[in-house]
């Protein structure tokens, strides 16, 4: 039976742009007007957070996109209070589609005396009402275990590889896939596996968080291209390490591909100066001006792979049918029209 109740799309401040592709391409793939719902997200003079909707929701499915990335705090915040309000106007279903799931590094105890936040995270959101996440690329798949509610997990490796493959099409048997690190190496061996290419790894010893005292790289990477994989670059220092390490150990170029561009601090000068060829982010966080203007960073869309997941769960279909060529092909065709 068709569903009678419509999606409605609504947004917080995170990221406006990618919440607004997304609702472009709603209304192109369902013929009708999916504007983002009439809403204002704003903030007292001593910073509380009010939000008012203005359009009736009740009784609709609502999907709130909202990445909590910088500043965390604020933006996981406007997604509670959004939500709240959205509950208490009587939405018949609540989604957060949350692209950058904030806290996820944060998903054990490291040391003595220190707290599981993405567990306390995922508890507030359910607290709140959210009835479903919608997120991409968790830095630990294990968070999906903290909550009691759905978790729809998206990957950004089918991307990445139909990227690769355009823009490597003739060097494909010169690529090799890179893990910066041990924890890494089930996400880049998705991606080898995508575009059939060999694995490597670059194993880090740190001394202290944030300080790396020794790489090694395990796999003969010369004469290779490399294509370094990871979910999350925060400074780049680690990423940019890397890839001087990979060249010095014979590599023929190093690419980098991306799923999260927290890039904060002086990741963008690092990685501009650096010896990468290419970074390549997603936009689940907004990417700023420095890092568009920067000439060796390139963002792909997210919005063709979100859009098409929101209109699977509400039509009550298969979102890991995201995770196949056949599916995913057809709704990048304008960006990497040469696949087949």
């Amino acid at each position: 039976m068709p569903t009678l109740n419509e999606p409605k799309l609504i947004s917080g401040n995170a990221n406006l742009p990618l919440a607004k592709s997304i609702s472009r391409r709603m209304s192109m793939h369902r013929g009708v007007d999916q504007d983002l719902v009439n809403a204002r997200v704003e903030r007292f003079n001593d910073g509380e957070i009010f939000v008012e909707v203005y359009e009736n929701v009740r009784g609709e499915d609502m999907f709130i996109i909202q990445p909590t990335s910088n500043p965390a705090n604020d933006n996981l915040m406007e997604l509670l209070i959004i939500a709240d309000a959205l509950r208490r106007s009587s939405a018949q279903r609540i989604t957060a589609v949350i692209p950058y799931f904030g806290y996820a590094r944060q998903d054990r105890r490291t040391k003595a005396r220190t707290p599981i936040s993405a567990k306390m995270v995922a508890n507030m959101l359910t607290g709140a009402g959210i009835e479903r996440v919608l997120t991409m690329d968790l830095h630990a798949a294990q968070i999906q275990g903290f909550f009691d509610i759905p978790v729809d997990n998206l990957y950004a490796s089918p991307i990445f590889a139909l990227d690769v493959k355009a823009q490597f099409k003739d060097q494909m048997d010169d690529l090799m896939v890179v893990s910066p690190d041990v924890g890494g190496v089930a996400r880049a061996r998705e991606l080898a596996k995508r575009i059939n290419a060999p694995l490597s790894i670059v194993d880090k010893r740190r001394e202290k968080a944030g300080e790396i005292a020794e790489m090694t790289v395990i796999g003969d990477v010369k004469d290779k291209i490399c294509l370094i994989v990871d979910d999350i670059c925060d400074t780049a220092g680690t990423l940019c390490k890397a890839a001087q390490i990979l060249l010095d150990n014979g590599a023929k170029e190093v690419h980098a591909y991306i799923s999260h561009g927290v890039m904060s601090g002086p990741a963008v000068e690092r990685v501009t100066n650096s010896v990468m060829k290419s970074l390549v982010l997603t936009d689940s966080i907004q990417p700023t001006q420095p890092i568009l203007d920067a000439p060796n960073i390139r963002i792909v869309p997210t919005a063709p792979l979100f859009t098409q997941a929101i209109l699977n769960i509400w039509h009550g279909t298969s979102v890991s049918s995201l995770f196949e060529d056949k599916t995913l092909i057809p709704i990048y065709e304008s960006l990497y029209n040469s696949q087949s």
